[in-house]
């Protein structure tokens, strides 16, 4: 377990900037937690509260309901194998069986080297491409038996590295806002005028008519 190192913290405390309530930027802080470890640690979660003046209750209430966010160790790689009904019928159930097979493990556990975390998974939004997985939240489509064995192939020769990075990274390009595009974090309650987080004019008022 481990909160947020120096980097991470800082980074948080710029994210947690752009919001008019320190408790809004919870969830791009538990994402930043994740990045860190591979999930999100208890000491991450009460670190997490004192930056945002919650209670570590708080934090664990918004981490457990969403179920992107894990709480315990997970393989470098986690793959979602979808066995609703579209990828039912086109062989998902027996994707999952052929994916336990291989890996070694049910549904549900890693690998022993840490590598792999198997999860069945409900409907993942891909029915037209059944039978579909997830790898770290990164869609394949159409899987079969020997093209699953060459994704694990290519995974762990590092062959998807530029592709597909280890759990817990949502993206690699860090969002960035310049200093002179900042709107302010204004309470709602405090806002008198419209603000506009673009550098485009605001439209002119409406004249009223006469």
């Amino acid at each position: 377990m481990a909160r947020l190192n120096p980097q991470s913290e800082a980074l948080a405390r710029e994210i947690i900037g752009r919001y008019p309530r320190p408790k809004s930027a919870l969830i791009p802080l538990l994402h930043l937690a994740q990045e860190q470890e591979g999930y999100v640690a208890e000491d991450a979660m009460e670190h997490l509260a004192e930056l945002v003046g919650a209670t570590p209750a708080e934090v664990l209430g918004t981490c457990s309901f969403y179920e992107m966010f894990k709480r315990e160790p997970v393989g470098t790689y986690v793959v979602n194998i979808c066995t609703n009904i579209s990828c039912l019928l086109m062989g998902g159930e027996e994707l999952l069986a052929h994916a336990e097979e291989t890996l070694g493990i049910r549904s549900g556990s890693t690998t022993p080297d840490g590598t792999f975390t198997i999860e069945d998974v409900e409907c993942i939004a891909a029915c037209t491409e059944a039978p579909c997985l997830q790898v770290n939240y990164r869609y394949r489509h159409k899987i079969t038996h020997d093209s699953f064995d060459a994704l694990v192939d290519d995974l762990r020769a590092g062959r998807l590295s530029s592709e597909i990075p280890p759990h817990g990274t949502l993206g690699r390009v860090r969002q960035q806002m310049p200093a002179d595009r900042v709107a302010g974090a204004a309470l709602p309650s405090e806002a008198i005028e419209p603000v506009w987080v673009t550098s485009r004019p605001a439209p002119p008022k409406e004249e009223a008519k006469t």
